[in-house]
């Protein structure tokens, strides 16, 4: 059976005439080898673990990666350069980059770690820029400015890429944020991050943010892109990243599964299922799961089974309405209308399918479908039999158990 989604939905997201305002060049920087790695929860994965991690982004078509944070000691920079060179020896289209403090000596190791694997990193130097950072931290503004000048310069001399990102740029004042980006861009930053490092923004925030750092950006004259870096501490990250898109950034920043410091970043996993919803994106995705599955292992983060589109119950149910509409709509042969009846994200999309269980809050159409795909006859009496038990139980039924009140009905005895 063949029809048009849009005979069947009605969709209030794209109402006729809408279209979702984005930069055509607009780009991914994923985190989770960094920032990711910033949260108190994860393990530090094995090189081997990283190396993976690395191909599937690059598999992904993400077009940059946070490679880690060399002043984190000599292993996480002996892993960096071995990151590097795995970019360098499989010709990977993935940009490099990694974090370091805006400090001259920290951009030197950048640039010496460049050298030796013979290809350019982009520092991502980062310091606060909030009143609330500069008053705990003791620093005048002039401070923050010659810290950066010196360092952005001494980097953009040396044919560095320079990104300049300001710490806690949602709390930070108009005019401080005037005087430092204008600094690192007249230094030679051709890169420039609004970081909202405590998770304080909201969509509305972060579109007149955004403006306001497009703004000075414009006044320069330079050729300076702007990046959105988000925390999910209010629980609004995707939200928030989808506006910085629409509001016209260059660059957005996430982690598989939203690994990063308290409540973690973005999540680069649902960004991309929701640009690729939104039609932003065209590709792929169905290797998708083996990215955050991976990320899951070697972090050791396990993926709740309530998380979007790759926890355990993302296309699972065991209500029996739920289920007898996605049974009904398997039976009229339509996939595609299976996928779609009782989930607002494909399934088929993302490498996954619809799963029914039966529990106690199930009905007919669970049990029979259940013994179908096992290749049962569904006999009223057996369907009858198991669903009673299903009433009883606290918990949906495990396959197991399932089978073995089959094979009760067909000894005639007991479950």
């Amino acid at each position: 059976m063949e029809f048009e989604e849009s005979e069947l939905i009605y969709d209030w997201n794209k109402p006729p005439g809408f279209g979702f305002r984005h930069k055509k060049s607009f780009q991914l920087n994923d985190e989770t080898l960094r920032d990711g790695l910033q949260s108190p929860s994860v393990r530090d994965p094995a090189i081997e673990q990283k190396l993976r991690i690395l191909h599937l982004m690059e598999e992904l078509h993400l077009d940059a990666a946070d490679l880690g944070l060399p002043g984190a000691g000599v292993r996480a920079m002996e892993d960096i350069e071995r990151l590097a060179q795995e970019i360098v020896r499989c010709k990977m289209r993935i940009s490099p980059n990694v974090a370091v403090r805006t400090v001259v000596s920290e951009v030197e190791a950048v640039v010496r770690l460049s050298e030796r694997v013979g290809m350019p990193i982009e520092a991502c130097t980062f310091i606060g820029s909030s009143a609330i950072r500069r008053y705990t931290e003791g620093w005048e503004i002039d401070h923050i400015l010659r810290l950066s000048e010196e360092a952005v310069r001494f980097g953009a001399e040396r044919g560095i890429p320079m990104c300049y990102v300001t710490e806690d740029t949602t709390r930070a004042e108009p005019e401080i944020l005037d005087r430092l980006y204008s600094a690192a861009i007249a230094a030679g930053a051709t890169r420039i991050v609004i970081a909202d490092t405590v998770g304080h923004a909201t969509p509305v925030g972060v579109r007149n943010l955004v403006k306001h750092v497009l703004a000075i950006v414009k006044r320069s004259g330079a050729d300076v892109k702007v990046d959105w870096h988000g925390h999910s501490d209010r629980g609004i990250g995707i939200p928030n990243a989808m506006m910085a898109i629409a509001s016209g950034a260059d660059r957005i920043h996430a982690t598989a599964l939203g690994v990063g410091e308290r409540c973690g970043n973005v999540p680069m996993d649902l960004l991309l299922v929701n640009l690729k919803l939104e039609g932003i994106l065209d590709r792929d995705l169905s290797m998708l799961r083996r990215y955050v599955d991976e990320v899951s292992v070697a972090t050791g983060v396990d993926i709740p089974p309530n998380y979007p589109v790759f926890g355990e119950n993302a296309f699972r149910t065991s209500t029996g309405v739920h289920a007898a509409a996605i049974v009904k709509a398997r039976r009229k042969g339509a996939a595609r209308l299976a996928d779609l009846v009782y989930s607002g994200v494909p399934a088929s999309m993302f490498g996954s399918e619809q799963k029914i269980e039966i529990g106690f809050m199930s009905g007919k159409s669970n049990v029979v479908y259940c013994l179908e795909s096992r290749g049962i006859d569904p006999d009223e009496a057996l369907v009858t039999r198991i669903l009673e038990e299903a009433k009883r139980a606290s918990s949906v039924l495990s396959g197991q158990r399932i089978d073995e009140i089959v094979a009760a009905y067909r000894r005639g005895g007991s479950q």
